[in-house]
């Protein structure tokens, strides 16, 4: 009997594992980026590029969705969300959030799996390095 309570226990540990890494794996749509700057001035600069560039040029990519930028984080992580245009209050489908000084900036969800998600990783990374231009 112990030695099947020693079994169940060792796979339900690497069923975990296995769970955790796929979470944490960097894929097309999941990155991580270093800033030289801290975490807001990053992320201001990116929520008012994506702004610029994804939803008020008019890009056919974006129409139905809206930005819903979180930048005063008392969690010391500010991020911006995209969300469904009608629906803002459903779960995000893309969040970029940056955290401390220098700022890594993370984005992920499954907007970045889309056709749109190369477009957006290139961008965010242009940001993330101090450019505010559209592609």
């Amino acid at each position: 009997m112990r030695a099947l309570r020693q079994g169940l226990t060792a796979t339900a540990t690497l069923v975990a594992a296995g769970l955790l890494t796929a979470c944490q794996t960097s894929g097309p749509g999941n990155l991580t980026l270093k800033s030289s700057e801290a975490a807001l001035p990053t992320m201001e600069r990116i929520a008012l590029a994506a702004s610029k560039c994804w939803f008020k040029s008019g890009e056919r990519s974006f129409r139905a969705y809206r930005l819903a930028p979180e930048l005063n984080s008392f969690s010391g992580r500010p991020r911006i969300l995209i969300v469904p245009r009608n629906r803002p209050e459903d779960r995000p489908l893309a969040v970029v959030e940056g955290e401390g000084n220098p700022a890594t900036v993370n984005a992920y969800g499954p907007l970045l799996f889309e056709a749109t998600g190369s477009r957006m990783t290139a961008d965010i990374k242009r940001w993330t390095s101090g450019s505010t231009a559209c592609a």
